[in-house]
């Protein structure tokens, strides 16, 4: 079977990631036509759930770790504004909180090094770089972005830039290719015979299904097309360039496999191995972060809604902006690396450390930060 899988050809794997991407889209528009059938009532309560910022940020976290997807939940996220269930402010926290639950993920695959100490060691690092990044970012960011709203308001007046500010909706090409098959999936719900909130909730269960389904084989596809390639020619491409050339190869890769973990992923046991250094890793991370939000971007188009369309602009931004400070910043640059580095060193000590710190970091701490700040 495997073997069969290796001899589908490029362009029928191409095709089929197209379909897929519409099937992509089509679930978004499931999604936010389903939160629309709850009715205000039941968005009011699911909405006050999230009662504060800290709890916004920690449902994010632990939705992406649920999903093992920060592009599942950020795709819910832009269905949710769209919807009119969040506010933009509301949801900033959350598109936080995905990208730090993304890099669990990663954070995972060390422990396929974890008999070798001195490759578990370079496994560990690789991995958590990404942790630390996406933690110090919001560390420094949530209280500006709470303070100030700054994020919200660039890509605010980013958005009436891209789409005009003439009204509350645009025409998005997205958004009508993909009311056909919405239509056409609610029809055959509404023929079940079931309304109000159960119809709703079908709805929404079938767009986020759809949006699963269709993410998970868009990135088997597609790293079956790039990802072996990305690893063997990675290290060449590294080897005569900068961190620049580095952001953009995490750039490309990642919007080429639709999965900021696989990216990072790949890394890992490459890192382990001593072919590349922390050193190396970090910038091809920071540019799986800005390419992971090329999801995001895709989901608002299908919504016609300029919130929708700002939310994801304000993944991007975060991104950006966490580059711009722990990158171009001469002072912040190199301490994700040392956080990291300090980190495996620990965890090579003590392999216990790094159980410990997946399960407290990615499950106990969001679930006490959602039931002590929600």
């Amino acid at each position: 079977m495997n073997e069969a899988r290796r001899q589908i050809p490029g362009w029928v794997r191409g095709i089929g990631v197209v379909a897929l991407l519409y099937l992509f889209l089509t679930g978004v528009g499931l999604l936010s036509e389903g939160i629309e059938a709850l009715g205000s009532d039941v968005q009011q309560k699911l909405f006050e759930r999230v009662a504060s910022p800290i709890s916004g940020l920690f449902v994010g976290v632990l939705a992406t770790v649920l999903v093992q997807s920060s592009s599942v939940s950020t795709s819910t996220i832009v269905g949710m504004v769209a919807a009119g269930l969040l506010g933009v402010e509301d949801a900033v926290p959350m598109i936080m909180g995905a990208n730090i639950g993304t890099s669990v993920t990663n954070t995972l695959a060390s422990v396929g090094s974890i008999r070798r100490p001195v490759e578990f060691q370079r496994a560990v690092g690789a991995a958590t770089v990404h942790d630390f990044f996406n933690v110090l970012a919001v560390i420094i960011m949530l209280p500006l972005e709470i303070a100030t709203g700054f994020l919200a308001k660039s890509a605010h007046a980013l958005e009436e830039v891209l789409l005009g500010s003439g009204g509350a909706e645009f025409k998005s090409p997205l958004k009508e290719a993909v009311n056909l098959p919405v239509d056409v999936i609610m029809e055959v719900v509404e023929r079940t015979g079931v309304a109000g909130t159960a119809f709703a909730v079908i709805v929404i269960l079938v767009g986020l299904a759809a949006i699963f389904l269709a993410l998970t084989y868009i990135t088997r596809n597609m790293k079956s097309l790039v990802a072996a390639r990305f690893e063997d020619r990675l290290n060449k491409i590294l080897a005569g360039g900068s961190g620049i050339v580095g952001m953009v190869v995490g750039l490309v890769a990642t919007v080429a496999v639709q999965s900021s973990s696989i990216t990072t992923s790949v890394l890992v046991p490459i890192a382990a191995a001593g072919v590349i250094s922390l050193e190396a890793v970090y910038p091809i991370t920071l540019g799986a972060n800005v390419g992971t939000t090329i999801t995001a971007l895709l989901a608002s188009l299908a919504t016609g809604s300029p919130e929708a369309v700002t939310i994801a602009l304000v993944h991007t931004a975060f991104n950006v902006s966490g580059i711009l400070l722990f990158y171009v910043v001469p002072g912040l640059r190199g301490l994700p690396v040392r956080l990291a580095r300090r980190f495996a060193q620990h965890a090579a000590e003590d392999r216990r450390l790094l159980p410990a710190y997946v399960l407290g970091s990615f499950v106990v701490l969001p679930l006490v930060a959602i039931l002590v700040f929600g």
